[in-house]
């Protein structure tokens, strides 16, 4: 209509300092362990928003309760976090195959993510089932980052490709538990050669694709600025990017085997996995099942 316009606010996400602030506020009224750091649960919540640190607040005093607890404490917290960032934990078990290749599908990122340089810390892994997935390893940015550089994005894409090199390494095949996996690599990959300008072959160029819409959540379809003949470009250019970081994945991998093996007979032992336990096992110490 003549004389409308629209205004685009972007929010970003609060800095740890401001994360502090927003936990303070959103647990004035909840008894809090004398354990319980706010300034240290705020470095571990890189990324979420006011309203995620408030369901985290209420997620942990919602589990503190269910166990007849006085206060809320740091393992509330934590199971909190996880729930938030891994999705609900499933009770039922995978069948015994499933659980083998799930082990070493997340024993594969997880150890990638220990060997691989610039690549953010690693937390936990486990084969429980969380939300849609079978398993999970996640990893914790350690710094805010506000800019990142091409060597960790290609480390970041390897991580990814890792569960899938796994698989291939050990049962000589593939399953469909990349499928997520495959579509955070291929994105992050467009990304890479289409708006930030780190393809040598494409050169210093923005190529102008769909965007997601902010309240439809699907990606608009958007007139191309360029041929066909560089749009087919730009899909080679994308492949030799994933081609490379999953035979980087699968090479490292197949040096580690050994490694690799012990990770995931770990997971199929315990079922979850933290950092200081894949510090063990890379260290050639025996970790313990849990009684």
């Amino acid at each position: 209509r003549p004389g409308r316009f629209d205004r685009q606010i972007v929010v970003t996400p609060p800095h740890k300092k401001a994360r502090e602030d927003i936990l303070k506020i959103h647990t004035q009224k909840v008894p809090l362990s004398p354990e319980v750091d706010l300034s240290r649960l705020a470095a571990r919540t890189v990324g979420f928003s006011g309203a995620d640190l408030k369901n985290l607040v209420n997620e942990a005093a919602l589990l503190a309760g269910r166990k007849n607890k006085s206060r809320v404490e740091v393992e509330d917290f934590e199971n909190a976090r996880d729930k938030i960032i891994l999705g609900a934990e499933h009770k039922e078990m995978l069948e015994e195959e499933e659980k083998q290749i799930t082990a070493y599908h997340e024993a594969g990122h997880a150890l990638l993510a220990k060997l691989l340089p610039k690549t953010d810390p690693l937390q936990k892994v486990t084969i429980i089932p969380h939300g849609t997935a079978l398993g999970v390893t996640e990893q914790v940015p350690d710094i805010e980052r506000h800019n990142v550089e091409k060597e960790y994005l290609l480390n970041l894409i390897a991580v990814r490709l890792g569960g899938r090199a796994a698989e291939k390494l050990i049962f000589h095949t593939y399953s469909s538990g990349a499928a997520a996996d495959l579509k955070q690599v291929t994105q992050l990959a467009r990304q890479m050669v289409c708006q930030w300008g780190m393809s040598e072959r494409m050169g210093p160029v923005t190529y102008r694709l769909g965007e997601e819409h902010m309240f439809l959540a699907r990606e608009m379809a958007q007139p191309r600025d360029f041929s066909e003949h560089t749009a087919r470009l730009i899909d080679e250019e994308i492949l030799s990017i994933l081609r490379a970081m999953d035979q980087r994945a699968y090479d490292m991998l197949e040096r580690h085997r050994e490694e690799l093996v012990e990770i995931a007979q770990a997971l199929i032992e315990r079922e979850t996995l933290e950092d200081g336990d894949i510090e063990q096992i890379l260290a050639g110490e025996r970790v313990l099942a849990v009684a």
